[in-house]
């Protein structure tokens, strides 16, 4: 497969494919003309994706901030690069300080883990930048100073975040002006982020991690009880930790390995190696199915066995072998829903965006607070909001995933990479949560098995398995095809449209044979794809 066989677009959808040589596709307009800005300046695709990437810290603060997580993956123009700039856990971070619960926080300094969203912007600039740092920053910073107008699906999110947080002194002074959310078309002004962005952009991230922003960040912590010390942040850096890839029907689908979910995507791929999805159609119960009951062996294995990669007691390696795989996909029966468990091998809210330059370089790369605005932990006079990737650990004394000093939480956000033999085809990402993995497989099988556009494969109706194996589809299915999952066993329920956060947020770029682009963009998100 060298190209998408077709263009129709069979499904609703307020946008068609963007053709470019040029490219950048995110989840939010302002974002995206960034990260075209600086294209045009002759900065590479890094440059695109590290200048959107500063602005949705701005203009979708519900779902990222200065205090997120990120991951990367980068085409130079000869091989892939993968970037794992997710913190670890504050030192003071023993089982013990967690005794008596059941589950992690999710909100509050308990459930902070070490930000690497601003480290990840300064390593993939140092590697693979062109443009000065600071100049990346200008339209984050300008947005952050003079205002935007907030776009309506945000909005949506910020009143959600607004009622699970506005009880937080720290939250409600920085995001709800007058006392509320903003509403949709209103200006949101924020100079306490835009100083921090400034210092950011001087100090090249040091500011964040060993200067002032980072003592305020640990005054806030100590003030409130947080364990996040000085040296917890100073002593964070990023991981150039390249990628876990399986192949697939003449491609091969590249993910960063754990401590993240990707190899969860790798597993389903590789279990419909042994399935013929290309024989039923896009959109019908059969090939759903098969891609339904993929997702389910492989989550059985990704929640019994991924943590840091240095406490796993399974190798990835042992997860993706060919002779595991084969015998997990007998599991499958293509006339009949299963409830698997964890096999024996060998031993939220997120934003993401993709950008490629005319000279063949693509970035995937994605970055998230976790929960909408994280853990509602604002810095007083920062506008830094924190994530809540400590909620990722588990208190399961027996779990890899067990909670410690120093170590990395399961990590839900994921880019993704399509390789076709030496070509690099396809920088993409499907955000929110557990439908990433499962979203991946989607947008795989869509364009691989059933040739369609990067818009048309974003546009089509979802579906996601929840962790008690129902089955959540759109409203787009059609009804035939919720009747046959029925059915084949499945317990499906139709969410409504305003659930679509639920299905999470695409964002596509497929490199063409001449070597321009082709870009899908969610219509579930307010973003867009932009290129010249």
């Amino acid at each position: 497969m060298t190209a998408p066989v077709s263009f129709n677009q069979p499904y609703p959808s307020r946008r068609g494919p963007l053709m470019a040589g040029n490219v950048v596709a995110t989840s939010q307009p302002l974002a995206a003309q960034a990260g075209l800005e600086m294209l045009r300046r002759g900065g590479t695709a890094v440059d695109a994706g590290i200048a959107a990437a500063m602005v949705l810290t701005v203009v979708e603060p519900t779902a990222n901030g200065l205090g997120s997580d990120a991951f990367a993956i980068y085409w130079d123009g000869t091989r892939l690069h993968g970037l794992n700039a997710s913190g670890r856990a504050p030192r003071a971070w023993t089982p013990a300080r967690f005794a008596g619960r059941s589950a992690m926080p999710r909100a509050g300094w308990d459930s902070v883990t070490v930000p690497g969203a601003v480290s990840a912007w300064v390593a993939l600039s140092d590697a693979f930048g062109r443009l000065p740092f600071a100049t990346l920053a200008g339209p984050a910073i300008g947005y952050a100073r003079d205002g935007f107008a907030v776009t309506p699906m945000i909005a949506h999110a910020w009143a959600e975040g607004a009622a699970r947080l506005g009880d937080q002194p720290e939250f409600a002074r920085t995001f709800l002006p007058d006392g509320r959310p903003p509403r949709p078309g209103e200006r949101f002004r924020c100079p306490a982020l835009a100083d921090s962005l400034e210092a950011i952009a001087t100090s090249r991230g040091d500011a964040f991690y060993r200067g002032a922003l980072a003592e305020r960040m640990v005054r806030a912590a100590a003030a409130a009880g947080g364990a996040l010390s000085a040296d917890d942040l100073a002593d964070h850096q990023p991981s150039w930790c390249g990628t876990l890839a399986i192949d697939y029907r003449g491609v091969t689908l590249h993910e960063i390995p754990p401590n993240g979910q990707g190899i969860a995507a790798l597993i389903g791929l590789g279990l419909l190696r042994h399935h013929d999805v290309t024989a039923h159609g896009p959109d019908g119960a059969a090939g759903i199915h098969l891609q339904i009951e993929a997702m389910k062996l492989a989550f059985a294995d990704l929640y019994r066995t991924v943590a840091d990669p240095a406490a796993m007691t399974v190798t990835p390696e042992a997860l993706l072998d060919p002779a595991y795989l084969a015998e997990r996909a007998r599991l499958i029966d293509p006339d009949r829903a299963g409830t698997p468990a964890p096999g024996a091998p060998g031993s939220s809210d997120t934003v993401y965006l993709a950008a490629a330059d005319g000279a063949g370089r693509m970035l995937s790369y994605i970055q998230s607070n976790f929960d909408g605005f994280g853990s509602g932990v604002v810095v007083p006079g920062t506008g830094i909001s924190l994530q809540n990737r400590g909620a990722g650990f588990s208190l399961d004394p027996d779990h890899p995933n067990l909670v410690g000093p120093g170590k990395r939480p399961f990590h839900t956000i994921l880019p993704g990479f399509l390789v076709e033999g030496t070509t690099p085809r396809l920088a993409f990402g499907v955000m929110g949560g557990q439908m990433q993995t499962q979203g991946h497989v989607q947008m795989v099988v869509r364009l691989v098995d059933h040739g369609q556009n990067p818009q048309a494969a974003s546009d089509a109706p979802r579906w996601r398995v929840l962790p008690d194996g129902e089955v959540v589809v759109e409203p787009g299915l059609p009804p035939a095809t919720v009747e046959g999952l029925q059915a084949l066993g499945h317990r499906v329920s139709v969410r409504p449209l305003e659930a679509a956060f639920g299905f999470g947020g695409a964002q596509l770029v497929w490199r063409l044979d001449d070597g321009g682009y082709c870009c899908g963009s969610d219509h579930r998100k307010d973003g867009c794809a932009v290129g010249f």
